[in-house]
């Protein structure tokens, strides 16, 4: 049996009651059978002790097991040592890429108070720069937080998918324009195509006649509509009433979209057609979104709803603009996606390196760009596929860890790519020599940056990569 609590609590407690003994490493060690050095790293949170070891310690010194395993600091250093640990392991502090200082016995409490000061102003001042709207951010914060914890898949909304689906004759593959308006007319509603639908709205539904109005299409009866169709369709499947607070907003919003594309690409036939590409080392999301009729992206996503409940596949899906913000991510893998000091995602700038901005930089944008990519949490495979909208240029990125690219078609490509981030060393800051000769000599004018949950990037001027600015200035001013 092991334990399970925080290590680095319950190493500080261990070495404060042997302390107050007036016992040391060596001593404790002789009368539980433990070598000083395994002692060491059970009271510096580097060894998880078995039960039984754990029991002999506390026998030792005269208490409980309970009283080392209560989870909070034994005494003011201990506090300090443990606050000053985990604000150094936090994102904010990495971005910085400054040494981490490891508390000695010799470092004054006064010192450890002053780093924890620093660390907190450091947040503060983070957390004042977001120019979002709060309440906003800590809901979608919540909302990917609790679909991480049950890898992207709603079991309750497949079934409701399935169980509809069923309802109108679907036999299998993708579903027909044709289904999708049976479906309607079984809840008692009729799809009707208008021009002049609000601005704001995707499509509004008429309660009182029964009525779903849509936007019409280039395409009849392609994705689009069919997808606009069926989230309408869901508020009404899934008795929603009109959200309370922002969080409920995007939960709603969340609900509709995933029973929108459990529609699409049914849970049995997708899972079936995904589990022999993966059986032929085949999986690729260009195949799945062909077999279902869908747009890239939504079958980039709908594959993060399957992967891991029925392949047993950990991933992580992006979407990346071309001025490289992150617009939308997931994750189970552990990939490091950038935050803010609150968390947030959306908006925040994906390294340089990742195959999801490198893709831009290729002639061939056709099919899918394949790429290794070394991160300080381990090597990933991605498939990255671009696209352009009105509003500029997108890429769409699904990637596992090494080991899992073995399923994957492209997992034989050579191309290799190194990330430090979130160290601003790796791709944040500009090179010494054009920080030296642009750094009092530029003057960007930043775009208004189009995404609502996003924050300003930081740097001399708000809006502005900095860097980017300064290699754009040098290569022309080298050209003229």
């Amino acid at each position: 049996m092991t334990i399970t609590v925080d290590l680095a609590t319950l190493g500080h407690r261990i070495r404060h009651f042997r302390t107050a003994r007036g016992l040391t490493l060596g001593a404790l060690g002789a009368q539980v059978g433990a070598a000083p050095s395994q002692l060491s790293l059970i009271e510096n949170g580097k060894r998880e002790p078995r039960l039984s070891l754990l029991t002999d310690i506390a026998a030792r010194l005269g208490i409980e097991v309970a009283d080392l395993l209560v989870d909070e600091a034994p005494d003011r250093r201990s506090r300090l040592e443990l606050e000053v640990a985990r604000l150094q392991a936090g994102q904010l502090y990495a971005s910085l890429g400054l040494p981490t200082v490891k508390p000695t016995s010799g470092t004054p409490d006064e010192t450890l108070a002053a780093l924890v000061g620093l660390h907190e102003e450091l947040q503060r001042r983070a957390r004042l720069a977001i120019a979002t709207p709060e309440e906003a951010r800590r809901a979608n914060n919540q909302l990917r937080d609790v679909l991480q914890a049950e890898n992207n898949y709603l079991g309750f909304i497949e079934d409701l998918a399935e169980e509809t689906v069923a309802k109108t004759g679907h036999t299998g593959g993708a579903l027909t324009h044709r289904e999708v308006t049976v479906m309607a007319e079984q809840l008692g509603f009729k799809l009707v195509y208008v021009d002049d639908l609000p601005h704001s709205a995707r499509s509004v539904t008429d309660l009182a006649n029964g009525r779903i109005y849509l936007p019409p299409a280039s395409i009849p009866g392609g994705h689009g509509l069919r997808s606009m169709a069926l989230q309408a369709m869901a508020h009404r499947l899934l008795g929603h009433e009109r959200p309370d607070d922002y969080a409920d907003f995007l939960r709603q919003r969340l609900e509709i979209n995933y029973f929108a594309a459990a529609c699409l690409m049914p849970q049995r036939d997708a899972v079936a057609f995904l589990q022999r590409a993966k059986a032929d080392r085949d999986l690729s999301i260009e195949d799945f979104r062909d077999s279902f009729g869908t747009t890239h992206e939504s079958a980039a996503l709908r594959f993060t709803n399957l992967a891991t409940q029925h392949l047993g596949i950990r991933m992580h899906f992006l979407r990346v603009g071309d001025d490289g913000a992150l617009q939308k991510g997931y994750e189970n893998d552990g990939l490091p996606l950038p935050t803010d000091a609150t968390g947030a995602i959306e908006g925040q700038l994906v390294c340089r390196n990742w195959s999801a901005r490198t893709a831009f930089t290729h002639t061939n944008r056709t099919t899918e760009f394949y790429q290794y990519t070394d991160t300080p949490a381990g090597t990933f495979w991605c498939a990255t596929q671009t696209g352009s909208t009105d509003s500029g240029g997108f890429s769409i990125t699904v990637g596992v860890p090494f080991d899992e690219a073995k399923w994957f078609r492209g997992r034989e490509t050579t191309v290799r790519a190194v990330s430090r981030c979130p160290d601003e060393s790796c791709c944040r800051r500009p090179a010494a020599d054009l920080e030296a000769r642009w750094g009092g000599n530029a003057w960007p004018s930043a775009r208004l940056h189009a995404h609502i949950l996003a924050p300003l990037p930081s740097g001399s001027f708000p809006g502005v990569d900095d860097s980017e600015v300064y290699a754009f200035l040098d290569q022309h001013a080298t050209s003229d």
